[in-house]
């Protein structure tokens, strides 16, 4: 019987789920958690935004080009696409399912290696962390027999 994952993750939080087959539910693999990425940006860094010189007599301040929550979102993102590799290395799947926000969704899909992606077969756009295991199961059903 093939074995499907189930991520369901945001940019703090992620769990993943296994399904074993039809009529055998959802088994809670692991669950990774990303603080970091709840901060706000000022928690995040430790020095105020740098001064150069600006048009004419005034003098502006240097905006970081990636914001610390968004690094710290990708850095979460690039977590969880090493987990879904080392499970696609080690055949603990055959296909995945993702269900995580859209700019989440976005950065995911971005760390993803070929293969791995080429496993995700469904794709949710919603933050579903919070989300009780029996209405999870609900939402599944299109895709999944629980």
């Amino acid at each position: 019987m093939a074995i499907t994952w189930i991520l369901v993750a945001n940019a703090s939080l992620a769990k993943l789920y296994a399904n074993l087959g039809p009529n055998k539910g959802l088994t809670l693999v692991k669950e990774l958690i990303h603080p970091a990425s709840r901060q706000k940006n000022s928690q995040l860094v430790t020095d105020r935004s740098g001064a150069m010189a600006g048009p004419g007599n005034g003098q502006g301040s240097m905006q970081p080009q990636t914001y610390p929550k968004d690094h710290e979102a990708k850095v979460f993102a690039q977590e969880i696409a090493q987990e879904l590799y080392r499970g696609r290395a080690n055949n603990a799947f055959a296909r995945a399912i993702v269900m995580a926000p859209p700019a989440f969704m976005g950065m995911l899909n971005a760390e993803l290696d070929p293969p791995t992606a080429q496993l995700v077969t469904d794709r949710f756009d919603k933050d579903y962390t919070k989300t009780p295991e029996p209405r999870l199961r609900e939402h599944l059903a299109s895709c999944l027999y629980l």
